[in-house]
């Protein structure tokens, strides 16, 4: 089995980007970090994320829980095959590490990383928004992207400090082997009626916040007046 390996860090700040004045759906002004750009050298991990990287909306990115995007360099030349888009570089999906290795299938929640100095942990799986399918002018993008369960996902980070392409990933605890990302992603969007296997996700110690309320008010129903 490959040795997981950390391929390319990305970083943005937020940008007003404009429209471009055609009519097509996408053409709107819109304000996002989502435009990574590849860092060269090693770069400083904080609780909260890469420094100098930037969210636009801080409600429902960035935060302790999602402090690195990250996503499996395997998927892209499936997505060049299927969409037609090319170039489609690292950083394309907005995710701060371009891994090889961590796929959703084999990459649980609760999974600790060692990445030199630095310990990350899984959080959750990756909801893809609109700003995918704005990014690269697919309407039905972000739909593709979930349909197939290739989302990515987000650590958590347990040790701070310097990260640098091309380090190697020691994964040193599994404490949760049978909730992998592509369950809980699977758990999320396509079995939404399963209640035996939310409530599992949803008391899941290493779980993000965020989807441990949203699982728990599906187990617990609409709330009563």
């Amino acid at each position: 089995m490959t040795t997981p390996q950390l391929l390319s860090i990305q970083t943005a700040a937020v940008t007003d980007l404009p429209c471009t004045g055609s009519a097509e759906w996408w053409d709107k002004p819109w304000t996002s970090a989502f435009h990574k750009q590849a860092v060269n050298g090693r770069i400083w991990l904080g609780y909260e994320g890469l420094r100098g990287d930037q969210q636009a909306d801080r409600k429902n990115h960035g935060g302790v829980d999602k402090a690195l995007c990250v996503y499996e360099a395997t998927h892209y030349p499936v997505w060049f095959a299927t969409l037609g888009i090319d170039p489609l570089p690292a950083g394309a999906f907005g995710e701060n590490f371009t891994v090889q290795g961590l796929p959703e299938s084999e990459v649980c929640i609760g999974d600790v990383y060692q990445l030199g100095a630095v310990r990350v942990q899984v959080s959750q799986p990756r909801q893809p928004c609109w700003k995918l399918a704005r990014r690269w002018r697919l309407k039905d993008f972000t739909a593709h992207v979930i349909a197939k369960g290739w989302t990515g996902f987000y650590f958590r980070v347990l040790q701070h400090g310097w990260v640098e392409a091309g380090t190697p990933f020691t994964c040193v605890e599994r404490p949760y082997p049978q909730l992998s990302v592509a369950h809980a992603h699977a758990v999320m969007y396509h079995r939404q009626d399963d209640l035996v296997a939310t409530a599992e996700l949803a008391g899941c110690p290493a779980l993000a916040g965020s989807w441990k309320d949203a699982l728990w008010q599906r187990v617990e129903g609409p709330a009563r007046p």
